[in-house]
């Protein structure tokens, strides 16, 4: 693909996302039109306008666009490192174990208006144990951590962490069994400035780290006996980027919850479109990745006249049939 058409689809990319987010400040149980919108951001309209749109709505969609698009530059990560095509976040424990952590706090310490803000750091510990669980298992003294052993390693290490998780819930009770079920749907709970500023340096500082190493990603896909017949160290590569979609992956998971499939989307969308080498396919996922958590917090939003469906069950409902199609795909 051509320099100018990469460019125009990372144009294309981002006037659909700010379509979307556009769409989704006007719309709710509560519209607002478009000059009304305008007016907002002049420093105009009325209190309650500025308080809709400015305090409840607008850092909800950017914790969307900013989650999604970590998801997605992690699900990006996952498949590189593993060479397979079918790794996520939510299929190799990562978000189990973030849930699952969540879940502890939650059972052993009184949820309050402080504690809360510890959710996201929490989430990370347990994203983090999750990972250093699969390396762990995984690791062969001859091979080093194979893709395969990683991958296999991490369904079976997610199914036992949904075992225990759901064997906690019932001694949960109703408020926090609630909070505990949304967060798991990936309901965009941590709606607030302080995440949304919380999150905007961590992505972008692992966005550099991860661009720094986008051809280290072009050559896994030779296999690791040719990687490292150029001289790259396979199992320490593999490692660190292993930790970096963890922690990209992390700090999504802590203000939105287990969104599952996304970040396995996001990368076949854009490598469907023409995208190859990872130079390019990194910023690509991480666009694709914010763009279809927006429109599906919106589509979650809108649908039902009273209450909401959290954004993670959306992307289920197409993420699932996807990865089973892939599935059968690879199988062929």
């Amino acid at each position: 693909m051509s320099k100018k058409k990469i460019m125009v689809m990372y144009i294309l990319f981002l006037m659909l996302t700010l379509a979307a987010v556009l769409f989704s400040l006007m719309h709710g149980q509560i519209s607002v039109s478009f000059e009304e919108l305008c007016q907002v951001f002049l420093g105009g309209g009325s209190r309650a306008q500025r308080l809709l749109i400015l305090d409840f709505r607008l850092p909800r969609i950017l914790l969307a666009v900013l989650a999604g698009g970590a998801l997605g530059l992690s699900g990006t990560i996952l498949q590189s490192v593993t060479q397979n095509p079918l790794a996520d976040t939510g299929i190799m424990g990562i978000n189990a174990g973030a849930g699952f952590t969540v879940l502890l706090f939650i059972s052993f310490i009184e949820t309050s208006g402080l504690t809360v803000f510890l959710l996201p750091a929490v989430a990370l510990i347990g994203a983090l144990a999750a990972a250093g669980g699969i390396v762990w298992i995984a690791y062969d003294r001859r091979k080093g951590i194979t893709p395969v052993r990683m991958v296999l390693t991490g369904v079976v290490l997610s199914t036992g962490i949904s075992a225990l998780t759901i064997l906690l819930m019932t001694k949960l009770d109703s408020e926090n069994y609630r909070f505990v079920t949304m967060w798991q749907a990936g309901s965009i709970w941590g709606s607030s400035w302080t995440f949304v500023w919380a999150l905007i340096p961590w992505l972008f500082i692992s966005f550099l780290l991860t661009m720094h190493k986008h051809r280290i990603y072009d050559i896994f896909q030779l296999g690791d006996e040719a990687s490292a017949s150029v001289g790259v160290s396979v199992g320490k590569e593999r490692l660190l980027s292993l930790i970096l979609a963890v922690a990209v992956a992390a700090s999504a998971i802590s203000v939105t919850g287990g969104i599952n499939f996304l970040g396995l989307i996001a990368p076949h969308i854009v490598r469907g479109l023409g995208f190859k080498k990872h130079r390019e396919l990194l910023p690509a996922s991480l666009l694709v990745g914010g763009l279809l958590l927006v429109v599906s917090d919106t589509i979650g939003r809108l649908l039902l006249e009273s209450g909401e469906i959290p954004a993670g069950v959306i992307v289920a409902i197409v993420g699932a049939p996807y990865f089973l199609y892939l599935l059968l795909k690879s199988e062929k």
